[in-house]
C-alpha cells in the first residue's frame, strides 16, 4: 500500500463521520421538531434554527479536507509520516465531528420539545448546544495544526 492510500483514508473518515454525525443530529432534531410542531407550529423559525445546529459539523470535516490540501500534504509521494499524520488528523475529526453533530441534536431535540410545550428556551438551548460544538472546533483547529505542523 501507497502512503497516499492511508492519508485518502484518513481524508474519507474525516468527510464521512463527521457528515454521518450531522445526519443523525439533524434527523434527530428535526424529528423533534415535527412533533412540536403538533402543539406549537408558530415557533416554526426556532425549530428550523435548532435542527440546522448539527449540520456544522459536517462542514468542518470539509473544511479540514480543504485546510490539510492546501498545505499541499495529499500529494502522490509523501512519506510515510506525513500519511499518518492525515490518517490521525482525519480519524480525530471524524470521530469528534460523529460524536458532537448527535449528542448536539439530543440538546437541541430537548430545547425544541420545551419550545413546543410553550416555553421560552429557544436561545438557552441554543447557548447549551454550543458546548458540543466546541469540540468539533477545537478538532477542526488541530487539524490545522497538525497539517501546518507536517507541511513541507
Amino acid at each position: 500500500m501507497e502512503p497516499i492510500v492511508l492519508a485518502y483514508i484518513g481524508i474519507g473518515l474525516m468527510v464521512g463521520l463527521s457528515g454521518v454525525g450531522s445526519a443523525y443530529g439533524t434527523t434527530i432534531a428535526g424529528n423533534a421538531s415535527v412533533g412540536a410542531m403538533k402543539k406549537n407550529g408558530e415557533a416554526f423559525g426556532n425549530y428550523i434554527m435548532l435542527t440546522a445546529l448539527p449540520g456544522s459539523q459536517g462542514l468542518y470535516g470539509f473544511a479540514g479536507y480543504f485546510l490539510l490540501d492546501s498545505f499541499g500534504l495529499l500529494q502522490t509521494d509523501i512519506g510515510w509520516g506525513v500519511a499518518a499524520s492525515v490518517f490521525g488528523a482525519g480519524l480525530a475529526l471524524g470521530l469528534v465531528g460523529l460524536l458532537s453533530a448527535i449528542r448536539q441534536g439530543q440538546v437541541c431535540a430537548n430545547g425544541i420539545a420545551a419550545v413546543g410545550a410553550g416555553h421560552d428556551v429557544a436561545g438557552k438551548t441554543l447557548i447549551l448546544a454550543v458546548f458540543p460544538e466546541l469540540y468539533a472546533i477545537i478538532a477542526l483547529a488541530a487539524t490545522f495544526l497538525i497539517g501546518s505542523a507536517v507541511a513541507v
